[in-house]
């Protein structure tokens, strides 16, 4: 029997904040499919889930920097009209600064982080929008705020995911759908040991658990709110920075640059 809620599809859901967001929403009444690259530990998690929930999961091995696995999962997204949420968790990242960074490696961040999430983003808005009806979840980070305390590219690729759920939200949200930026700071996950770092590095006060931050994203989805950041104590703070970036927006293009330019060019 079909859910009244509909199918979920999440990326990455073979570990970490994937796996959590898998087991919250299968708890929450939907049916799952599963996309992630390890066949074996994503079998464990549909297994568990199923077991636990008694809702309808289905593991999809796919690797999303692979074309022709990006696609099949895209052709899910276009034509099954069961499918009525998309969880893009999945992302790679780097500890490396640029000028010891493997170039092929950051190529790949773009790929799974930017290009892939994109072209999922672009199976999915669409249908969604046919049947007014349909959310989208983009796992980005905090790290657009603060772009100078990690990997560049990986940073820059998490500003992409931020400023596309702004678009997105600002272009199709009248069609019924639902938009949301879910930006965690770091997550006691296995990210960071595939990144190049361990948590040891980091204090403890400063990583949160992958299934509190899923919680807090998912309590914000509740409330309706497009840019979520699971350590912020006070959302006040987040929005007196995005209303001074709505205040800047009138003034980023003229027919004259800014007097101040004028004045140099002069003296």
């Amino acid at each position: 029997m079909t859910s009244p809620m509909g199918m979920a599809l999440i990326t990455g859901a073979s570990s970490g904040m994937g796996a959590i967001y898998a087991d919250r929403l299968a708890r929450r009444g939907y049916d799952l499919i599963l996309v992630a690259r390890g066949r074996e530990s994503l079998e464990r998690v549909a297994n568990a889930i199923a077991n636990a929930t008694g809702r309808a999961v289905t593991p999809g091995r796919a690797d999303l920097g692979n074309p022709e696995d990006l696609r099949l999962v895209e052709s899910i997204l276009r034509t099954d009209p069961s499918v009525t949420m998309l969880v893009n968790n999945a992302g790679i990242g780097s500890v490396e600064p640029l000028l010891k960074a493997d170039v092929d490696v950051m190529e790949r961040i773009i790929e799974i982080n930017v290009v892939a999430l994109t072209r999922l983003v672009y199976a999915a808005a669409p249908a969604f929008a046919s049947r007014k009806h349909g959310t989208i979840v983009n796992l980005a980070s905090a790290l657009p705020l603060a772009p100078e305390k990690f990997n560049d590219v990986y940073g820059a690729s998490k500003a992409f995911v931020l400023a596309l759920t702004q678009s997105l939200q600002a272009e199709l949200s009248y069609d019924g759908l639902r938009f949301q930026a879910v930006l965690p700071g770091a997550i006691a996950t296995p990210f960071w040991e595939a990144s190049g770092r361990s948590l040891e590095n980091l204090p403890n006060r400063a990583v949160m658990l992958p299934e509190d931050a899923v919680d807090a994203a998912l309590a914000d989805l509740d409330l309706g709110e497009l840019v979520t950041l699971p350590s912020l104590p006070d959302s006040d703070d987040w929005n007196a920075y995005d209303a001074m970036r709505q205040e800047l927006i009138p003034k980023l293009s003229s027919n004259v640059a800014a007097s101040r330019y004028r004045a140099a060019s002069r003296a």
